[in-house]
């Protein structure tokens, strides 16, 4: 299973690319991809927060996640 992950301003920016394909067993979760990404790019874990949107939706730890859903990576933004 592989799932194809869209990353938004300092997460493209820390991993280097706005698209990356990962090799998952299935089934994952949300909180295993995001510790699986912070194993391969540390600097990820160094954000304050950062939230995982599965198809157009803010998804919680638990949900699983599958080859055909789309999933973004959703860095912290501040405004004013």
């Amino acid at each position: 299973m592989s799932l194809k992950i869209t990353l938004f301003g300092i997460t493209r920016d820390i991993v280097g690319t706005s698209v990356i394909e990962l090799p998952a067993p299935a089934p994952t979760t949300v909180a295993e991809l995001l510790a699986e990404m912070r194993r391969q790019y540390p600097a990820l874990g160094e954000l304050r927060s950062c939230a995982v949107a599965v198809n157009n939706e803010y998804a919680g730890p638990e949900q699983a996640l599958h080859t055909v859903d789309e999933i973004a990576l959703i860095p912290p933004v501040a405004g004013g």
